[in-house]
């Protein structure tokens, strides 16, 4: 037996010999990590849901690390995700059985990604405790990369996303959300590193390991209070209206009408309100059969005012040679531009192998289903002479996506119905999403959405005006556009996987020479 394989046996606690308290472990690990975003922003729980992984998995044989990653991801996408099942069950018409077994498989697919992502820490580290410790930010960090892009991504519950109110926001516009949570995943392994170098006993490495670890988390909040980017002196006036329409009769031909006189009767004291927000889809039919709504609108707007709104979008594609519909968001009035949603949602949105699954549930007949996807590349909506870079609900929990079409814009907005997910903790957290976006790109966020939480985010990532869910009003306040850019605006999230990559280039092949592997 080598070296290594002794050090790792050395290891074992009960945590990890025994196969059901381990498992247990890492569902709870897991299920820990939910609980740093909104609503519950217990976001000192990331490093302690990291060491208690560590504490079960890196004792472990390689081959059982799949596993242990798996029942990791399902302990977070079970407690942080299941909340697809209202939109499954409610409004997608599928009987209570198939839409807990749709739920079910959800979770358990997103979680293979943790699984696949810990397979590779154990190809990579073998039975090396110190390799394993060094890589895990390494892995972990790509493991979030891959999930946020592969079939389409779910780019949801990064740990980074939990510091939107914590320690290491500072971070976010040099290194994205991708950097904070290399840096948590940093802390609870050298947590788990000090605790191992003081067995040993080594107590100066141990207490250099910690002290690195921290730095981070001292440097951070001071960095919180650097100005990346250059506010405008003058604001603009804003207003938002959040109709609460029930998803149940959203596309209901019968209240069509009643919703649109719903959003105007709510506009009627802000016409001359420089900016004005309407959710997504708040004119729930095509462009091409809205014409006299929009010149309505047109009609009964100020001057130097412009109301823009979720439209679906009906009409030639010279990019598909075809008609398609797009789920859109356009500038009426002193302004211009229409945006097609780029990041589609699957099975709400657009349904993958339709011609084999349209007609077996309701879940996959939901209404609006067949969107295309809109083209790369489209310009920023102009307001009143300012660049508004809009993003259509899913859109905004792209943090590259985010950051690389915030370049040329003054603000950024997001228009949403998170009225798909009930009374979860779905919208919560996707508010928190818009958020980091903010932090990042050191620009105010205004949110639109149908059923809540309508708000100001400013470039600090902070809500200064809120409607909470549930509730038919509206927002108003200032809004100030933003020059220049943050760092990460400039790099996204290359350097933080380059230095994964190099981390595991190096640490494999150079810094600790490799070891044969042996079971445990």
């Amino acid at each position: 037996m080598n070296s290594d394989a002794k050090n790792t046996r050395a290891l074992k606690t009960p945590l990890s010999s025994n196969a059901l308290l381990g498992a247990a472990t890492l569902l709870v690990a897991g299920a820990m990590q939910t609980l740093t975003f909104s609503p519950f922003n217990l976001w000192w729980l990331g490093p302690v849901s990291v060491l208690l992984i560590l504490l079960v998995t890196v004792p472990l044989a390689p081959e059982k690390l799949f596993r242990a990653g798996w029942l990791t991801g399902l302990g977070l996408f079970g407690s942080g995700a299941s909340w697809v099942y209202v939109s499954i069950s409610e409004h997608g018409n599928t009987a209570i059985p198939i839409a807990v077994l749709l739920t079910v498989l959800f979770v358990a697919g997103l979680a293979l990604f943790h699984g696949l992502a810990f397979w590779f820490w154990g190809k990579l580290a073998k039975d090396s405790p110190a390799r394993r410790l060094i890589l895990f930010p390494a892995i972990w960090i790509l493991g979030d990369w891959l999930r946020g892009w592969l079939l389409t991504g779910f780019p949801w519950l990064y740990l980074g996303t939990a510091h939107t109110d914590g320690p290491l926001a500072g971070l976010a516009p040099l290194t994205g959300v991708h950097g904070i949570t290399f840096w948590i995943a940093a802390t609870g392994a050298a947590l788990y590193g000090g605790w191992w170098l003081l067995k040993r006993p080594k107590p100066v490495a141990a207490g250099v390991t910690l002290f690195v670890a921290l730095i981070p988390w001292l440097v951070a909040p001071a960095m919180n209070r650097v100005d990346w980017t250059d506010l405008s002196e003058d604001p603009i006036t804003f207003a938002a209206m959040q109709g609460n329409i029930p998803q149940q009769i959203k596309w209901d031909p019968e209240f069509l009408k009643d919703q649109i006189v719903t959003y105007l009767g709510m506009t009627e004291d802000h016409w001359d309100t420089d900016l004005i927000l309407w959710p997504e889809t708040a004119i729930p039919i095509p462009q091409d059969q809205a014409g006299k709504i929009i010149d309505h609108i047109s009609a009964e707007l100020g001057d130097n005012s412009t109301l823009i709104t979720g439209i679906p979008w009906y009409g030639f594609s010279d990019r598909i040679e075809d008609f398609t519909f797009h789920n859109s968001i356009m500038a009426i009035g002193n302004g211009e531009g229409i945006y097609h949603k780029q990041k589609l949602v699957p099975f709400g949105e657009y349904v993958p192998l339709q011609s084999v699954l349209r007609g077996l549930i309701g879940f996959f007949d939901l209404p609006m289903s067949d969107f295309s996807r809109g083209p790369e590349w489209q310009d920023p909506l102009k307001a009143n002479g300012v660049n508004v870079m809009p993003f259509i609900c899913y859109e905004v929990a792209y943090p590259d996506f985010v950051a690389f079409n915030a370049r040329g814009a003054g603000l950024l907005l997001t228009i949403s119905n998170d009225g798909w997910f009930g009374d979860s903790i779905g919208p919560l957290q996707h508010l928190q999403i818009a958020r980091m976006r903010a932090l990042e790109t050191g620009r105010y966020m205004l949110r639109g959405t149908n059923n809540g939480v309508t708000a100001i985010i400013n470039n600090r990532g902070e809500l200064t005006e809120t409607i909470p869910q549930f509730e038919r009003a509206t927002l108003t306040g200032e809004v100030f556009t933003a020059t220049g850019s943050t760092p990460y605006m400039q790099t996204g999230s290359w350097p933080v996987l380059t230095l994964a990559v190099i981390l595991i280039v190096f640490v494999r092949e150079r810094i600790i020479p490799p070891v044969s592997a042996s079971g445990s």
